[in-house]
């Protein structure tokens, strides 16, 4: 895989945060650094994924009636308070 630098500033406590966890893991300030940034752009484009199956059901006109939804709303809030 191509290896490109990144650079970017951050604030004292992050910076704080990224050297305690990666001598945690025994890695590389880089390397946890790197590690992260991935996470998130794969979080990222899983998120994007999900709203895309929504977008597209709704381009397709499958969609659930605005009463329907909110009415099941309402039933799962009374389980959760005991109503």
């Amino acid at each position: 895989m191509e290896m490109r630098p990144f650079s970017t500033a951050i604030d004292a406590a992050t910076d704080d945060g990224i050297t305690r966890f990666a001598a945690a893991r025994g890695i590389t300030r880089d390397q946890f650094a790197a590690e992260a940034l991935q996470r998130a752009v794969r979080a990222d484009a899983e998120l994007a994924a999900f709203v895309q199956v929504g977008i597209d059901a709704a381009d397709r006109g499958d969609l659930i009636p605005h009463d329907v939804v909110f009415a099941d709303l309402r039933k799962r809030r009374a389980r959760l308070h005991g109503e």
